[in-house]
């Protein structure tokens, strides 16, 4: 018992911010993902002892995939699909992390600029099928390997690339066509 506590604690725990990540962007709901990553949270403890090796990450974002596909088969209707915003702090957090120009030099229009392009993307986004979004979030924003996409999806890894493929020229569309 102690054994599972420590590797939870070492191989499940730092992946917690990838796994809630996902789970919104399967959701498009902050709510559903934090019941989602709970879930799928207690589904990892369970089965830790059972996790043989390889890669922690795409060992938990499966659970958290599979989680949430049944917890949205339960609780929503089919065809609904909700998109919330980034909250203050995510967004602090997401511009922090990835603002290679710092943000002491950029101009309060250009930060505005920065902020319009950044929800125009996620809203592009969000608005992909599914199945293109899921490849398209773990490979360009999770960091996923195509064979760690595969598993996770339980997809052929033929099947990934072309999802992730297809998924970037709807998006460039999506943003060529928005004004």
């Amino acid at each position: 018992m102690e054994d599972d506590k420590i590797r939870f604690q070492n191989l499940i725990v730092p992946n917690l911010a990838d796994a809630f990540a996902l789970a919104r962007w399967i959701t498009g709901d902050r709510a559903d993902a934090e019941d989602i990553l709970q879930e799928a949270s207690i589904r990892a403890y369970r089965g830790i002892s059972g996790f043989a090796g390889g890669s922690a990450r795409a060992w938990l974002l499966t659970i958290v995939r599979r989680t949430a596909y049944s917890w949205l088969g339960k609780n929503r209707v089919p065809m609904l699909v909700s998109v919330d915003d980034l909250d203050a702090k995510e967004r602090e957090e997401a511009e922090r992390g990835g603002n290679t120009l710092g943000t002491e030099s950029e101009t309060p229009e250009a930060e505005l600029i920065s902020r319009a392009d950044a929800a125009r993307l996620e809203s592009a986004i969000a608005s992909l099928p599914l199945e293109f979004r899921e490849a398209l979030v773990l490979r360009d924003v999770q960091g996923l390997n195509y064979r760690e996409i595969s598993e996770v999806m339980a997809t052929p890894i033929g099947t990934v690339m072309s999802r992730i493929a297809r998924s970037r020229r709807r998006l460039i569309a999506l943003l060529v066509d928005q004004p």
